[in-house]
């Protein structure tokens, strides 16, 4: 019998040093999403995982998994650090503790992947090519709600621009991670097993890259009516300067003119709070703005933090995109906030001790989960996400297939240079993809973008600098599959597969 090469002993021969390694191959895996794009990186990455996985104890497997989880999150989310110490201006052990208690969470997350998959897999390679994609999925998908949620860097999002992507449209986020972790596992079921067995594991590994490809070929939605001019303006104003007393004029004056000047344009869209204020501080501003878009019969869309008060209630302030066509107000209000960064879900002696340390404390208000959709003077619909609300595309699904287009608006300069925006214009790209809609997306430092129904990026605009972008997008109609059943159909499917297995495994006892 042929002795296993050395590098497969390690994890129980040197237990450390190949969790050190996991730690290492999990930094390593960063590199298959945005801005590196190394995809088929995710899939050489995952192989030495699912390995450990099959072959190892289920403990064993969790500290391996915990480990690449810890690396996986460590080198792809290090930019809290930039949000919280640089422009959040908070201590840096604060900022250590967030950015090192999110990866612990997420490390957590990975362990669990790691011990399910090993337990139920029970060293058993087909059992494995079921298990993991199942387990795989149905613990991303959790990340992305429990604790309100951290969907950031979900496999699937590594995929955009390979055949995988094909599946999109179907399946969503998840389903492609599903199938880039099945065909990995099927590589493991192909090197353990001969003959007729190992050329149907050859057979799954290829099939969903070859279906895909041919799925990247299907429209699944069509034109509906003629396109629209769009304009998007970036400010290019640096986070530590856009609040500045002395710079709002100079912003307001920069928005105006630069809309003026696209009075050509059908819809004109602003980055999140691009205004950098509360709307009845600069009413007779948005009243000036009406009686333009009253002459040109344009819609413009600008983000704002938008302060409502009902009857004797506090206050509240939304973030808001407010959209006037010179008849009329429409207001759609964030409803996915940002933990510790639009509300504290902390006690009030926390609250109290953050604001004597001149940290923010206050939380902004939520708007409501369904909301009447914007429509432009010419009646075409938007699907309008402000910032981290697109990492959340199922929360989507209810303004679909009504919206012709995608609205998403962002304020990335938080994230500084780092691969955050690059990551966040990715997981936008996935939206377009998923629905088959034209996206429009525009931030205050980049990366703005024209994004197309098939998930390419079709206009991209510079960073750290103003930009205007003007270019004819077209209104789509019709539903994928994906808005019709969100993720219900692969998250069904990786239940029957897990009830089918312990079922199988009752029987057999």
């Amino acid at each position: 019998m042929a002795q296993e090469p050395s590098i497969l002993l390690l994890p129980a021969d040197r237990p450390r040093t190949s969790q050190f390694i996991f730690f290492v191959l999990g930094c390593l895996t960063t590199a298959a999403f945005a801005p590196f794009g190394l995809s088929l990186l995710a899939a050489l990455l995952l192989l030495p995982f699912l390995y450990v996985c099959l072959t190892n104890s289920p403990r064993e497997s969790a500290k391996h998994a915990f480990w690449f989880g810890f690396g996986l999150f460590l080198s792809g989310t290090y930019w809290i650090y930039i949000s919280v110490v640089i422009f959040g201006q908070a201590p840096v052990w604060i900022a250590l503790l967030l950015m090192l208690g999110l990866v612990l969470l997420m490390g957590l997350y990975l362990l669990l992947t790691g011990w399910l998959i090993s337990r139920l897999a029970s060293g058993e390679p087909w059992r494995l090519l079921a298990v993991a994609p199942a387990v795989w999925v149905l613990v991303e998908w959790a990340r992305g709600w429990l604790l309100t949620g951290f969907p950031w860097m979900a496999l699937g999002y590594s995929q955009v621009d390979s055949a995988l992507a094909g599946w999109a449209p179907i399946l969503g986020v998840y389903g492609v991670s599903a199938l880039l972790v099945t065909s990995v596992a099927a590589i493991l079921v192909a090197l353990l097993t001969r003959g007729r067995q190992q050329w149907i594991a050859i057979a799954i590994v290829v099939l969903p890259w070859l279906l895909g490809a041919v799925l990247k070929t299907v429209d699944w939605t069509e034109p509906a009516g003629k396109p629209v001019t769009a304009t998007l303006i970036q400010g290019g104003i640096s986070q530590d300067r856009k609040w500045l007393p002395k710079n709002l004029q100079p912003t307001l004056d920069f928005y105006q003119q630069a809309t003026r000047g696209a009075a050509r344009s059908d819809i004109v869209v602003w980055p999140e709070v691009a205004i950098p204020s509360v709307t009845d501080r600069v009413e007779s501003y948005i009243q000036a703005l009406e009686s333009d878009s009253r002459v040109t019969g344009q819609t413009i869309l600008f983000g704002i933090l938008e302060r409502v008060t009902e009857r004797t209630l506090e206050p509240k302030i939304y973030n808001s995109l407010i959209a006037i066509d010179g008849e009329q107000r429409q207001v759609y209000r964030k409803r996915h906030l940002v933990p510790f960064g639009e509300y504290f879900p902390v006690p009030p002696q926390v609250r109290e001790w953050l604001r004597m340390l001149n940290l923010p404390h206050n939380d902004l208000a939520a708007g409501a989960d369904v909301q009447t959709l914007i429509a432009t003077r010419d009646g075409v619909e938007l699907a309008v996400a402000i910032c981290y609300e697109d990492a959340y595309g199922a929360e989507q699904l209810y303004a679909l297939p009504d919206a012709g287009l995608l609205i998403n608006v962002s304020n990335d300069a938080w994230f500084g240079d780092s691969i955050a925006p690059h990551q966040h214009l990715q997981i936008a790209r996935m939206r377009s993809l998923e629905v088959g809609r034209y996206a429009i997306r525009a931030t205050n430092t980049g990366i703005s973008a024209f994004i197309g129904p098939d998930g390419k990026i079709l206009k991209k605009g510079p960073q750290f600098e103003a930009a205007i972008m003007t270019m004819q997008v077209e209104p789509r109609q019709g539903g994928t599959p994906y808005v019709r059943v969100g993720n219900w159909l692969v998250l069904s499917i990786c239940l029957v597969l897990l009830a089918a297995l312990w079922l199988r495994g009752r029987t057999n006892l």
